[in-house]
């Protein structure tokens, strides 16, 4: 067996190790509903003749619901808060219960060993992929039944007012498993004014030509006397899955073929040839684990790096903290095919249990996705406004954060991810694979051997 072939043995080993933390963990004891979240008040009345629910409007009151939610920090405050105001002011008198779960891989394990017990929530804010996984064992409810429903529902209006990407990802089949919580991407971040300074009018729009800028910006690190940027200048390096992912996709490839999962293809190959022969040749480069990555881009040690949208605001401190007044945008990843701009998110996800729960489930649900919910949660957290009509309240925030509008205006181009279960596995070990072809510094010309592990892999994970 060659090195490689070892190498690539070990790193089939690894994936299986990085994909054990997603296995079901025992739930947190903390994380149990109240008796009164269980079951709905029993209140003589007749039920709403316009809404096929058959829901009595008095057998919401008093009505206690339980919803997971994966964050911490700046997000969960926010998520607090709207609790408590949607408790305070809805007509109905529901109370909400916010339960963190401190991240998706914790809210994921707990809800799975919650589902078969009476002790599940009636909501969990989750990934479209858990969603997938629940629908499985017949836990999760079809939302097009509340969003269709003449009294409590959306209008056509309403759904229009969302961009299609965001609603496509959870819908599978004739279902709905669930409505966009947030949704983020990963884009190339671009330094406008260095890019004039090096020749170039415009932002690269293939494959070819952001070689050239990156190549340039590599080679103008020569022209001082500190030899220790001579490897820096051009795409600093980025592992991240969705990173990956928008590569491949910006060649015209991707992770599935039908239903299957498919990576060795020649579209893919073109598309990690291109980035490894580009690190290869110094026009992308890689920093310590630690670095600090705002500081990176607004040192100009870098004309293109990799962030989320969350990220964005950090390197607008970044370049505010160095007095640096380039100019900057977003873009999508340029290719041969199109350009690659995965879209991701969570979503509100409604779990099965009492007409009464369900009902009240929804109505926190679409209180949450009002425009001017989503406006304030857009101000918050630098996310995608869910809603286009959020756009009129944020007219402020778009003109102090133009690199967030860039990002906004790109939402056209932005692609889905894999709609299987079996992806929050597979998500997991593309990053791990993306990251060893730099990690392990496998030559541009064998990236097919790559490929080879990750369909392997994707395949008995998806078993």
């Amino acid at each position: 067996m060659s090195f490689l072939n070892r190498r690539l043995a070990a790193l089939a080993l690894i994936f299986t190790f990085a994909i054990s933390s997603c296995q079901p963990a025992q739930a947190d004891a903390t994380a149990t509903p109240s008796a009164r979240a269980t079951s709905a008040p029993q209140v003589e009345s007749t039920p709403t003749a316009a809404s096929p629910l058959g829901v009595r409007k008095e057998a919401l009151k008093g009505l206690v619901i339980q919803v997971w939610q994966p964050w911490f920090g700046i997000e969960s405050n926010l998520f607090e808060a709207q609790v408590r105001e949607f408790n305070r002011t809805n007509e109905w008198g529901i109370t909400v219960q916010s339960i963190s779960q401190i991240n998706y891989s914790q809210l994921y394990n707990n809800t799975t060993t919650a589902l078969p017990t009476a002790n599940r929530p009636q909501l969990v804010i989750a990934l479209p992929e858990h969603a997938l996984a629940w629908n499985a064992g017949d836990y999760v409810v079809d939302l097009n039944t509340y969003i269709s429903d003449p009294v409590y529902g959306f209008g056509s209006a309403d759904i229009k007012d969302f961009p299609p990407i965001f609603l496509t990802q959870d819908s599978i089949g004739d279902k709905r498993l669930g409505l966009p919580a947030e949704r983020s991407a990963r884009f190339l971040l671009y330094n406008v004014s260095w890019a004039r300074q090096l020749g170039f009018d415009s932002a690269p729009k293939t494959a070819d030509d952001f070689r050239e800028q990156a190549c340039r910006a590599r080679q103008s690190m020569f022209a001082d006397t500190v030899p220790d940027n001579d490897a820096q200048g051009g795409w600093l390096v980025d592992t991240n899955a969705m990173t990956a992912l928008s590569w491949l996709t910006a060649f015209g490839g991707g992770v599935l073929e039908g239903n299957d999962y498919r990576f060795l293809t020649p579209k893919n190959i073109a598309a990690l040839t291109f980035v490894k022969q580009l690190y290869d040749d110094g026009c992308a480069w890689s920093s310590q684990p630690d670095a600090d990555l705002p500081s990176i881009f607004s040192g100009r040690k870098a004309l293109f790096m990799t962030a989320g949208l969350e990220e964005l605001s950090d390197y607008s401190r970044g370049m505010a903290t160095a007095s640096n007044a380039d100019e900057w945008t977003v873009l999508s990843f340029p290719g041969d095919m199109q350009n690659g701009l995965m879209i991701y998110g969570s979503s509100f996800v409604m779990l099965k249990s009492t007409p009464e729960q369900q009902l009240a489930a929804w109505l926190f649900v679409r209180w949450m996705l009002s425009p001017e919910n989503q406006a304030r949660w857009v101000q918050t957290t630098g996310l995608f406004p869910l809603r286009t009509s959020s756009l009129e309240a944020l007219t402020s925030y778009s003109n102090s954060h133009p690199q967030w509008a860039a990002a906004v205006a790109l939402i056209p181009d932005g692609k889905l991810q894999p709609q299987l279960a079996s992806w929050r596995k597979v998500r997991v070990m593309l990053g791990d694979g993306f990251n060893s072809m730099f990690r392990l510094n496998i030559p541009a010309g064998r990236v097919a051997e790559i490929l080879a592990v990750m369909e392997s892999t994707a395949r008995d994970l998806s078993k």
